[in-house]
């Protein structure tokens, strides 16, 4: 079975001597010494200002929303992962869709500015499967009509453009730690800003608004334990072999597609890419289903990711995003993971190629 994504694992000794520091302390929770260290190292490979470690990637966006005290409506995209909405409506927001451009899948700058009204307060978006958004133009439009900027960068970790973390923009910046990501804490996630008294305020909100007997403000749990930090202090020092390792895999996905009529995410100059994701555009929708039937009848999984547009969800109100809603209904991420081999990558692009030869169906025969 081949499966979208495998998380990696480090060495289970190794581990387990991270863990015993905290182990023989018994201290495993409330910010522990695991938990600081591997803040002050995520800071140190990032190179951003303020990096607050948390139990997920969607509560810090939940977070930064309370934190810059939003209310009113919040511009996001359609095409991302659920979380980025959820927290828009957790936190009692209005969020108002502009579409994506068809070559980045990341928010539409020109569509962020139509749809600026006297209620809007803020631009939440993702930096989709990594790739950054245009983020000088919403930096532009943002002091133009005074608003707040999130970026949901659950996908950018240790991306950077012109030298800079996608992680240090915007007026805080959120990224996810979960087990299907580059790096990963099993269950995890940050939040970052380069404004100090922000920072305050959010490392505050992470553990319900106060430190020992002294309260700040309200809270939420949000913290995360020493067992969780000790596979970030192992995972760490692995990331660049497993970028590497996911850019060779990569380029062997483009060496034998390429002759494919498939579309790919424009990839801007002077970007440090972690290939996060291998996401393909297929012609229509009914081939993109026939080969994923393919794929499964070998064992091989692949995710529709991002599917459906969020816009189109059946808990909101309707807004039309054609764009969004055209490439969720095409797109196909493909399995990827430092340790898939080349012959189970051969595999995967022969079924893909035989299924446009074949109107979308191969012949099971060809790999007995």
């Amino acid at each position: 079975m081949i499966q979208v994504t495998k998380t990696f694992l480090p060495d289970f000794d190794k581990y387990i001597s991270v863990l015993k520091r905290a182990w023989d302390k018994a201290w495993i929770t409330n910010n522990g010494e695991l938990v600081q260290e591997l803040e002050q190292k995520l800071k140190d490979f990032l190179g951003v200002k303020n990096l607050i470690y948390t139990a997920n990637g969607t509560l810090p966006l939940m977070m930064a929303i309370k934190a810059l005290k939003l209310k009113g409506e919040i511009i996001t995209t359609p095409f991302s992962y659920v979380a980025t909405l959820n927290a828009i409506l957790w936190e009692g927001c209005k969020p108002v869709f502009a579409d994506i451009d068809r070559n980045t899948f990341c928010a539409d700058p020109q569509d962020i500015e139509r749809k600026i009204t006297a209620n809007t307060v803020a631009i939440l978006i993702t930096h989709v499967y990594g790739y950054p958004c245009d983020v000088d133009a919403i930096e532009k439009i943002a002091q133009k009509y005074n608003l707040k900027v999130i970026y949901d960068a659950a996908h950018a970790f240790g991306c950077e453009i012109n030298g800079k973390s996608l992680l240090s923009f915007g007026d805080i910046s959120t990224c996810s730690f979960h087990a299907t990501k580059i790096f990963h804490t099993v269950e995890g996630g940050c939040i970052c800003t380069e404004n100090d008294e922000l920072a305050k305020i959010l490392t505050h909100y992470r553990q319900f608004g106060h430190y020992y007997d002294q309260y700040f403000s309200m809270g939420i749990n949000a913290k995360n334990s020493e067992f969780h930090a000790a596979m970030g202090l192992c995972n760490l020092p692995e990331t660049e072999n497993i970028i590497n390792s996911r850019k060779a895999i990569s380029e062997k996905y483009h060496e034998h597609l390429r002759d494919l009529p498939l579309q790919y995410p424009s990839v801007p100059e002077k970007l440090k890419y972690n290939y996060a994701y291998f996401p393909v555009v297929f012609p229509n929708e009914n081939q993109l289903l026939q080969t994923m039937k393919s794929l499964a009848e070998e064992q091989i999984f692949c995710r529709r990711y991002f599917y459906p547009s969020l816009n189109t969800l059946p808990f909101i109100d309707y807004q039309a995003c054609p764009v969004s809603e055209d490439i969720a209904g095409r797109v196909l991420c493909l399995p990827l993971y430092d340790s898939l081999s080349e012959k189970e990558l051969e595999k995967i692009t022969t079924i893909i190629s035989f299924s446009f030869k074949k109107g979308g169906f191969y012949e099971p025969a060809y790999f007995t």
